[in-house]
């Protein structure tokens, strides 16, 4: 499942923008979410050393998947830009959400073993005491020096992130397309 996530998520993507109908009011709340999504994929990417180093900063203080919530949060808010009717809203929020749990729930297990596996039990202490997805309020802190781990824009360009940006840059002037066009 973790190999297909990415053309799942384009697969999903192209279903919403053929039933979408946009309007300026569902872009501008659905952009707003979206972007606090992008952002917080943006601080996380910023943070994680991926199996070299337990990431427990940043973001990943308050969840262990900060990663997935950012994009549960900008697939929330492509949701509420493509649906300029409350049924629409209802019908591609049902579809998103079954696609997000059944796509990213299995990925999340499986990396936590990973993580398991490479991290022991520093791993296992952090994941009794960080939620998997929704966010605790307080930051996780393990004592071994984590505030010294400050965001690296040079991770975001490694981990190419910036591409999540041009695809909601991308997604976005195709509804607003649409929304113009009223197609």
């Amino acid at each position: 499942m973790q190999r297909w996530r990415v053309p799942l998520g384009f697969a999903c993507a192209v279903v919403f923008i053929l039933l979408a109908k946009p309007n300026r009011l569902s872009l501008a709340v659905g952009g707003a979410v979206a972007l606090l999504g992008l952002a917080l994929r943006a601080w996380a990417s910023g943070h994680i050393r991926k199996n070299s180093q337990l990431a427990v900063s940043g973001p990943y203080a308050h969840t262990r998947n900060p990663l997935y919530l950012g994009s549960f949060i900008l697939g929330l808010g492509f949701t509420i830009a493509a649906s300029s009717s409350p049924w629409l809203l209802v019908a591609l929020g049902a579809l998103f959400a079954a696609l997000f749990l059944g796509i990213y729930l299995p990925v999340m297990r499986v990396e936590a073993e990973t993580l398991a596996g490479l991290f022991g039990g520093d791993y296992k202490a952090y994941a009794r005491a960080v939620p998997l997805l929704f966010p605790r309020l307080t930051p996780y802190r393990s004592g071994e020096g984590e505030a010294a781990t400050k965001f690296d824009i040079a991770l975001y360009l490694r981990y190419r992130e910036y591409r999540a940006a041009l695809g909601l840059l991308l997604a976005w002037c195709v509804l607003m397309l649409k929304a113009v066009l009223a197609i």
